[in-house]
């Protein structure tokens, strides 16, 4: 956040309509502007010193066509609001909540995350005024109005609502998808008050939790079947059988935009219901850190501090999506030109090999080149065909366990691995892989593209010939030590099966070893990750 975003957001500055009252020593006054051009507002207050906490939200450099209900939506993440003063001549407005509490919480939140209405940045700040009194005019009607059909206190209990929690399913992953790019989807269609992100049954699953039903609703009936990119990632919804999420912790895996007090609990995942924790296992994605708010279709949020992550260029939306005016990239920044080199550390320098990464992350793009640190053999560079299989090779594999030791994946400095010069042997550690027959996508268009999977105990084989057996593949697999759990012939085509290995560890280990195995009659045994399990 640049300096002068910093100096609007100082709490407790005098400006606007409230520069009028900086010689006033003492309340209760009477406060008269010219809003719309003739109308007059009135309000009546105590004066508060600077910087003090108010149930009074200053907010200015709103949009000239802003209306009651993007103003007080602002709010309603964080409590219901009690009153609304409009200056709409000076582009301003105040807004009461309905404790000093929730105000404290949403000029907190809104100090580090900068709220949009209409794609313009507006500025939140404590009033100097106590409480808002305000007359009867039409403008003030109209305030009213929308305050008492947004406040959950005059909703009717009797009414049929449809749930407001929905569970939301994201299949054929080929870009990654985390908590922040689903609120900015679905903030588009109400208030989000709380996501959890998780995986279950190898599939990238949330369940998020909108302010009112209508909102769930009509999210649903739009988003349902739709892709958030060209051909992939698409959502399927339900009605969840939750009332409510309770979240623990605001991290990557979960987030309650009410509670900006909640700690981050060290990244622990949070179950939204106890009688639901077997079903989870952690997250797949590697999320921004930072929190993207959810608000009405009017609102985007613009994160004060950008990811750590370096970004995924990404397709264009589909036509369904892109007409919502959602942006073609989904919090992550393009990726620098040449920026397809990956550094890989915390690796197990008695087992690793050129080949052994080279199998492992061609999983998620085409290798290029790897080179073993020769000084340092616990860290590699590994170079992607280019910056998007670098992204999904990194989100997939960062963390993931292999040969004993949780890999760390960052970008590296470098744009290009550098073979050795000629005559200058470095013991094998470096190799050119970029006219291997084994790439996965050099076929433009490739179905492997749609067949990305994280990680998972469960392996997809293909290629498989007539005459080999299912005993004779769990024999293969358990050659290596690994437990063999389950195995399955696909039942319409016996060239495929699935194999469910004792962990995601020894699958990740099994694939590297028998990804292209020789099974006779010239054919080579694909291996890939599953999406389902056995």
């Amino acid at each position: 956040m640049d300096g002068s975003v910093q100096q609007d957001l100082t709490v407790g500055t005098k400006r606007g309509p409230e520069e009028l009252f900086c010689s006033v020593p003492n309340g209760p006054y009477i406060m008269s502007t010219t809003a719309n051009g003739s109308d007059s507002k009135k309000f009546k207050g105590d004066l508060r010193g600077p910087g003090s906490p108010s149930r009074v939200i200053h907010i200015r450099k709103l949009p000239n066509d802003v209306t009651e209900t993007e103003v007080i939506s602002l709010g309603l993440p964080f409590g219901d609001a009690t009153n609304l003063l409009m200056l709409k001549a000076k582009n301003q407005a105040f807004l009461e909540m309905n404790s000093e509490e929730a105000a404290q919480n949403m000029v907190g939140y809104y100090s580090t995350m900068m709220p949009f209405i209409r794609n313009q940045p507006v500025y939140v700040q404590f009033s100097n005024h106590k409480e808002l009194k305000t007359d009867n005019s039409p403008n003030q009607e109209r305030a009213q109005a929308a305050l008492r059909a947004l406040s959950v206190s005059h909703v009717d209990p009797g009414a049929a609502v449809p749930s407001t929690v929905l569970r939301v399913v994201v299949e054929n992953l080929l870009y990654p998808v985390n908590l922040d790019d689903l609120c900015q989807i679905f903030s588009r269609f109400g208030t989000v008050l709380r996501i959890i992100v998780f995986t279950k049954n190898s599939q990238f699953q949330a369940l998020l939790q909108y302010r009112d039903g209508a909102s769930a609703q009509t999210a649903k009936l739009s988003l349902d079947g739709q892709n958030i990119y060209n051909g992939c990632c698409t959502l399927r919804i339900n009605f969840s059988k939750l009332a409510s999420l309770n979240v623990k912790f605001n991290n990557e895996k979960s987030r309650d935009f009410t509670r900006p007090d909640l700690p981050s609990g060290d990244n622990q995942h949070v179950m939204e219901h106890p009688a639901m924790a077997t079903a989870f296992t952690p997250g797949i994605i590697s999320a921004s850190p930072y929190a993207t708010h959810a608000f009405p279709p009017a609102f985007t949020i613009q994160p004060a501090v950008s990811s750590h992550y370096p970004g995924l260029t990404v397709p264009a939306l589909p036509g369904a999506l892109a007409s919502l005016g959602l942006p073609a990239r989904l919090g992550f920044p393009p990726l620098p030109a040449g920026h397809s080199v990956l550094l890989v550390s915390n690796l197990n320098p008695e087992r690793v090999s050129p080949h052994c990464l080279f199998i492992l992350f061609g999983v998620y793009g085409d290798v290029m080149r790897v080179k073993i640190l020769f000084n340092k053999k616990e860290n590699a560079l590994v170079q992607m065909s280019d910056g998007t299989q670098a992204q999904l090779a990194m989100s997939h594999l960062n963390g993931q366990r292999l040969h004993g030791k949780p890999l760390r994946i960052t970008l590296s400095k470098h744009t290009s691995v550098q073979l050795p010069r000629e005559g200058h042997e470095d013991q094998g550690l470096t190799k050119d892989y970029s006219s291997s027959p084994l790439h996965r996508f050099k076929k433009p268009g490739s179905k492997n593209y749609s067949n990305i999977f994280p990680p998972s105990a469960t392996l997809h084989l293909s290629n498989i010939p007539p005459s080999v057996v299912e005993d004779d593949i769990k024999l293969l697999f358990s050659t290596s030590g690994a437990e063999v759990k389950a195995f399955k012939f696909f039942q319409k085509d016996h060239k495929m099966a699935l194999i469910q290995m004792g962990s995601v560890e020894e699958a990740i280990e099994s694939l590297i070893e028998f990804h292209n195995h020789d099974l006779g009659e010239n054919h080579h045994l694909r291996v890939s990750f599953s999406k389902s399990s056995i």
